[in-house]
Parts: structure tokens; sequence; C-alpha cells
């Protein structure tokens, strides 16, 4: 087979699985970058100095986990296309599939027997299947550490530099390419390392540092200390999360590399110890089976060759990093592992085991597709709403993107709803306890997001640790039966008005069946009969026939930064006074209200912050309102 058949082949296998997906909606975190992609139109320097809301909460991009590259690259495409469509974006990603498949082809013709199998093993993985019609960062990312480490090892070193520093600006991980690097001058090489190879491989090191640099001497501020204060906040680094994240990053080893299983004594006892031990955490197959197999992966590992070498660099790093367990974590060490396995494999098992991991990806993927692609239907629905009244997201992900395409509002936490309001929900997507104030919510319009084929990479309910091990850790899930409804769907979505209505409470305890219809603002969900409430937070109330005392019922726990407590009815100042930790009533002098309802706003000095909560928190309400109860 010539090489340029070769070429031909892979580049058949990376581009054609992209054609259907081509005209699909946004997914996952693509509204982020491309929130970055929307800041560069203006800033073409800086796009994560863009900021927007993040699960209730107004953020900057600065501490985004991943530089700025991917977003730069967003915001030339949108530069050159005006709007965000879908399909000129996804164009715009088809030559980092078409360089992964070309890079890795040039891997595998060094260090396999069977290039072309390789690469198809390769280009077949689940992940790259499924997030190549993403615009994250995640596959621009592998197809350029690939170009990297294929030039280094053909010694282009300057094309080496360049592909790896590009990659150093699309992830955080690629300096893992320096310890692998290095790995194959030290034992890879016939002949000693020149000094200049040393070097080159410090490439993405050395462009980080330089983008580092950048940011301080233009803005005064390292972007890594803002990731750092971002994982220190929503705790993204606690011991509980580094298992779980490496339980997940085992599993989905355990599809991608299975291949490349030595089936001998040793392997095969690792499997067997690992998967008793995973029953007792998930005894589910999709669970047991592919944990069993990740721990058989690494315990196969040959140490003398160096895909063994980087397959190991890179799942200890990604271990060691990340947090959040995904799939996609692992594809730059898919090609070490399509490397290792075509060395074990005959070519009919590699071509099996190819098409296998290809249905399973093609499968994820059209999954996937469907999901994404039923918020942009639902929210189409919905366009003629818009217009006439003030609309807003309590999600994430897709749903939120085309909802604020059409001019809607990302709900912040504690924000105040009033009654004409359309609030769009969507219940996978972390949506956020809210109170209507005196208003009730009515439907508009509801639907359940279900998807043809009954293989899900994330669902209601589910628990798939393919996106985030924080639902599940699972390799994906399997759609649920309802005997009632039928098959669960991946994602339940409604749109709500809210509907004036009096309050009919003068004193309103938080545990009341209808508190939420008299609290405004700035109150948290209920825990037992009290709510924490943020610094500053409105309840509507009922007025009394006379002049009555407003009174709070407060907690104040001994760690909480707040001392003093104000309160306020309809805009008047009626106490201001100190705050002790413990138990309290704060009662005003009589107030006599002069309308049907009033406002009483209460507010603490100073906020408190807890690990891991990204919620301001004051203070712990039982009760508020007329009269000291």
């Amino acid at each position: 087979m010539t090489r340029r058949t070769q070429i031909l082949i892979v580049l058949a296998a990376a581009l054609l699985p992209r054609l259907p997906f081509l005209w699909g909606a946004f997914q996952g975190d693509d509204i982020y970058y491309l929130a970055g992609a929307q800041h560069a139109q203006i800033d073409p320097l800086h796009p994560h100095h863009a900021r927007y809301v993040y699960h209730g909460v107004e953020v900057s991009m600065r501490g985004h986990p991943h530089p700025p590259l991917n977003a730069a690259w967003l915001g030339a495409v949108l530069a050159f296309a005006g709007d965000t469509r879908e399909v000129i974006f996804h164009l715009a990603y088809l030559p980092f599939s078409a360089m992964a498949a070309v890079a890795m082809l040039a891997l595998a013709r060094r260090f396999s027997p069977h290039p072309v199998l390789a690469t198809l093993v390769f280009l077949a993985a689940p992940a790259l299947l499924v997030n190549a019609n993403s615009v994250e960062a995640d596959v621009p990312f592998t197809a350029l550490w690939l170009a990297g480490i294929a030039c280094f090892v053909r010694g282009w070193l300057g094309c080496a530099a360049v592909a790896l520093s590009l990659a150093g600006l699309m992830a955080y991980q690629a300096v893992a390419a320096i310890p692998i690097l290095w790995c194959y001058l030290r034992w890879g090489l016939d002949r000693p390392a020149r000094r200049v190879e040393w070097l080159a491989a410090l490439a993405p090191g050395a462009a980080l540092a330089a983008w580092q640099a950048f940011e301080w001497v233009t803005s005064g501020g390292l972007p890594v200390a803002a990731t750092a204060s971002y994982f220190s906040e929503y705790g993204l680094q606690r011991l509980e999360a580094k298992l779980r994240n490496a339980a997940g990053l085992t599993v989905h080893l355990g599809v991608l590399g299975f291949l490349a299983i030595r089936w001998r004594p040793a392997p095969i006892a690792v499997a067997l110890a690992a998967g008793a031990g995973a029953m007792f955490i998930d005894a589910h197959p999709l669970f047991v089976a592919p944990f069993a197999l990740g721990a058989a992966v690494i315990a196969s590992l040959d140490w003398r060759r160096w895909e063994g070498q980087w397959l190991l660099i890179f799942f200890g790093a990604a271990v060691a990093v990340f947090f959040a367990g995904a799939a996609r974590y692992l594809l730059p060490l898919a090609p070490a592992a399509a490397i290792a396995a075509s060395r074990l494999r005959t070519p009919r098992t590699l071509a099996f085991g190819a098409g296998l991991l290809a249905s399973l990806g093609l499968c994820l993927a059209w999954s996937n597709a469907e999901q994404w692609n039923g918020y942009r239907t639902f929210i189409g629905t919905l366009r003629d709403q818009f217009p006439a009244r003030r609309v807003w997201v309590n999600g994430e992900w897709g749903l939120r993107f085309y909802a604020e395409s059409e001019g809607a509002m990302p709900l912040v936490r504690g924000q105040a709803i009033r009654p004409g309001d359309l609030v769009i929900t969507g219940e996978l997507g972390y949506p956020l306890p809210l109170t209507t104030g005196g208003g009730a919510l009515a439907p508009v319009a509801a639907t359940g997001i279900q998807t043809t084929l009954p293989i899900r990479p994330i669902a209601l309910g589910g628990h798939s640790g393919w996106s985030s091990v924080a639902m599940g850790l699972r390799a994906f899930d399997l759609a649920l039966r309802s005997s009632e409804h039928g098959i669960a769907p991946v994602d339940r979505v409604r749109a709500e008005q809210v509907i004036a209505r009096e309050p009919g409470l003068s004193w309103v305890p938080m545990n009341h069946p209808e508190a939420d219809l008299h609290l405004v603002s700035g109150f948290y969900s209920l825990e037992g009969t009290s709510r924490w409430i943020a610094p500053r937070a409105l309840v509507l109330l009922k007025s009394p026939p006379g002049p009555t005392p407003i009174a709070v019922t407060v907690y104040l726990p001994p760690n909480a930064a707040a001392r003093r407590i104000t309160l306020a009815l309809d805009g008047v100042a009626l106490l201001d006074q100190p705050l002790a930790p413990g138990l309290q009533t704060v009662t005003s002098p009589p107030v006599a209200p002069t309308g049907r309802s009033a406002m009483l706003t209460i507010t603490v000095d100073k906020p408190t912050r807890v690990a891991g909560d990204g919620r301001e928190l004051g203070a712990i309400v039982t009760g508020a309102g007329f009269g000291p109860r």
C-alpha cells in the first residue's frame, strides 16, 4: 500500500464520520469558549478576559482551565462568519481531525507494524468521535500535540516546537509532552540525543510561561493564579474528587485501551481484583467491566517501550491534575494505546477492535447530537415569547446558549423574578433554586429530550461519567425504562411564566408550604426549617391591620463573617444593630405599612464563602415578617 493510499484511507476515516454532524447544535462547554470568541471581537489579544455567568455566579474566563488559543481560533472564525452559524464553526474544526489522522499515521509508520490499522484504532476512539463534533479544545489540542510529537520523532525540530507551543496554548496538560519526549530521547534513540532536542521538548512549557508573562505585563495578573483560586473555591482538588477522577479515568482507559492488554497471569489477577473491588462502588457492568479492563491495561504496560512510558506518564498526569474524570481527557494517550495494541494483536483482531470502538463511538455521537439538537428545537418553539417579556434561562450548556441567542438572560443566584417574566429551566443543567416573590409559576411549554438510541453519554438520573464523574462512574449509560412513562428522557425542559399573586402571609416561616411565593430574592434552598440568605434578601409580606413590629429569627454560625444586621421596609430603614453568633430574634419598633403588601429587606454586612460552595452566605433565617413569633 502506497503512502498516498494510506493517507487517503485515514483522512476518509477521520472526516467522513463528521459529515452527518456538521449542522448539529452547539453542545457542552461550547458556550463558554464562544463567550471568549465574542470577547475576542473587541480584545483579540485577550479572549479570556471575557466574563460570563457560570452556575449562577459571574466569573472571569481568566481562570478557565484551558489557555486562550481555542477561544482565539473561534474568535477568528466568528470574525469571518459574522455570526455563530453551527455549520461554519464545525467546518472550521475539520482540519484538526485531518491533522490528528495524518500525524498519527506518521507516528504509527515509525513505531507500529500495522500503521494504518493502528491509526484506525486511534480514530475509532469514542471520545474522538463524540468531541470532534464540538468546538471545545480537546480535539484541536490532541491534533497539535500529535503533530508536534510526530515532527519531533522525524527530527523536524522547528515544526515540532511550533506545534507543541500551540498545543501548550490550547491546554495546560501539553507540558506532559516534555517527560514523554525526554523518555524518547533517553531510551528510544540509537544515538546520544543532542542538546537542541532536549531543549525543543520544552516548547509547550515555554509557550505557557510566555503567555503567563504576557498576561502579567498587559493585565497585571497570572491566569494560573486565577485557575488555582477557582480550584480552591469550588473544592476541585479535594481527596474525594481526586479519587473519583482516578476511578473515572481508569474506566475510560479500559474502553480506550482494552486491545493493549497482555492476557497474562499478572494482568488477569489485577483485573479480577479491581473488578471485585469495583462491585462495592457500583455493581453495574458498565462500571465494573471497564474499570477492571483499565486496571489490566496499566498492569500490561511494557515499560521498555516508549508507548508504554507515554501512556503511563500521561495517565498519571491526568489523575494528578484533572478533577472531572471525563473520557475526552485521555485522548492524548489514545495514540500510545493504539500503537501498543498494534504490537500485540493480529491485523484481523485490530480491524475488529477498531470496528467495535467505532460502532460504540458513533452511537454515542448520534445520541449526543440528538440531545443538543433537542434543546435548539425547544428554544425555537418559544421564539415568539421573547420579545414581549423578560426571559431567564435556568440551566447551562446548549439550552442556555440557544436561549441567550434569542435574548434570554442567565439566572444568577438570588435573582429577583417578577410577575410577567418567563423562566426556561433544564433539569439536567444544574438549575438554581429560585423564588417568585409574590408570584406563581404557570406552565407555558415543556418537553422531554429523547434520543433514538438507548445509549447515552449523559442523562437525567443516569450514572454516566462520560462528561463528569460528578454524575456517576460508568463509561456511559443506557436509557432507563419507566413502566408508566416509557423510556426516561435525557432531560426535561420547561418554560414557565410568573403570574402575579397577592402575598397571603404576614409572618413567613421558611418551611411554610407557600414560603416560595413570598421570597423575592436572596434566599437559598430550604434546609430543614431554615434557609441561608445572601448578604441581602427580600421577602414580600401581607400588611397587618395595624402597627406591628418587624421580626427576623436568625442563627449566625460562629465561623460566619457577618457581624451586623439591617432591616428595612419598603426602602425605609428600621433597624441597624450588631449580630452575635447564635440563635436570636431581631425585632424593630412597630411600623404601619401604607399598602396591602410590604417589602422587607434583610441585610448583613459581610458575606461568608465556603470552599466548594459558590454561594455568598449571610446568615441562617428560620422566619421573618410582622410580629415576633
